[in-house]
């Protein structure tokens, strides 16, 4: 079964998306900052992660940025998935190594293609 994490500071957002994901098969864990994100990352090594970047303290991008730069997460694909809707925040973000950007309110529809182009 695939793993995904859901980084997002929002309860609903969290609900959301994991309901969204547990649906289709996809068994998702969560945490709700980045700090929490990146030690959930380094200890359950997840198949992909879905990442908001307005949060306190660590946000998406500080978050993806190490994450990409660890030996231990580096393999593992990051969807930034976020309200801000500026070309300027979708090249940011993939030059902290995301592979994706979604804006939100996330359509179930594309998630799952997004997905299915990114998972093996």
């Amino acid at each position: 079964m695939t793993r995904i994490l859901v980084v997002d500071d929002s309860p609903t957002e969290l609900h959301v998306i994991k309901t969204m994901l547990g649906k289709h098969g996809y068994e998702v864990s969560t945490a709700s900052s980045g700090e929490d994100g990146m030690a959930k990352a380094r200890e359950t090594l997840p198949d992909l992660i879905l990442m908001d970047v307005v949060m306190p303290g660590l946000n998406g991008f500080q978050a993806t940025r190490q994450l990409s730069q660890d030996a231990a997460t580096a393999r593992i694909p990051v969807i930034v998935v976020t309200t801000k809707d500026q070309e300027t925040d979708r090249v940011w973000a993939m030059r902290q190594g995301a592979r994706d950007y979604i804006v939100k309110p996330v359509k179930e529809k594309d998630l799952l293609e997004r997905l299915k182009d990114i998972l093996p």
